[in-house]
């Protein structure tokens, strides 16, 4: 019997939106599990911390349920992707793309990836045409602004953000 195709979903869900999510069930497709791997320390100034992020992932992964078509772990790593990689056995890397500028820099990282580990594949999704938009600063923006953040996240990240955000103006 073969072994089960183990995926990594890496990021750092600063929040997590509609996009993410729509990668992690399209990624559930390719994997027998798919590890959604929330990035510990990612260079970047993040709104929720490691803890609340785990959470806002878990929650919005257990709400979907049935959508999704293998066994989703939410788990951190504050290592080198490769290494966390190995060490959960995964075979492939799962990547959102949005646009031609994801590709670049996502095309880099494949190739320092590669030369890190040969046997872990980058497996690129494009993002469905109602995300290709989506990205976590400017949904941060949109709410810092009191615009609606409706369209682009999770009911139960909406509610986190604008808490945190209401925090933040107080």
């Amino acid at each position: 019997m073969a072994e089960p195709r183990i995926g990594i979903y890496p990021g750092t869900f600063d929040p997590l939106t509609n996009g993410h999510m729509d990668i992690i069930s399209r990624a559930t497709k390719v994997v027998d599990k798919l590890i959604v791997g929330v990035a510990e320390h990612t260079g970047k100034d993040t709104l929720f911390s490691l803890d609340e992020r785990l959470d806002m992932v878990g929650e919005e992964i257990a709400a979907i349920g049935k959508a999704v078509k293998s066994e989703v772990e939410v788990c951190s790593f504050n290592s080198l992707l490769m290494k966390f990689a190995e060490n959960v056995n995964a075979s492939v890397i799962i990547r959102g793309l949005r646009a031609v500028s994801d590709f670049e820099y996502e095309f880099q990282m494949a190739g320092m990836n590669a030369r890190l580990n040969a046997e872990i594949e980058t497996v690129f999704l494009m993002a469905s045409d109602r995300h290709q938009f989506i990205a976590s600063r400017f949904v941060k923006e949109i709410g810092r602004l009191d615009g609606d953040i409706g369209h682009f996240v999770p009911a139960g990240v909406k509610q986190k953000l604008i808490a945190r955000l209401a925090e933040q103006k107080a």
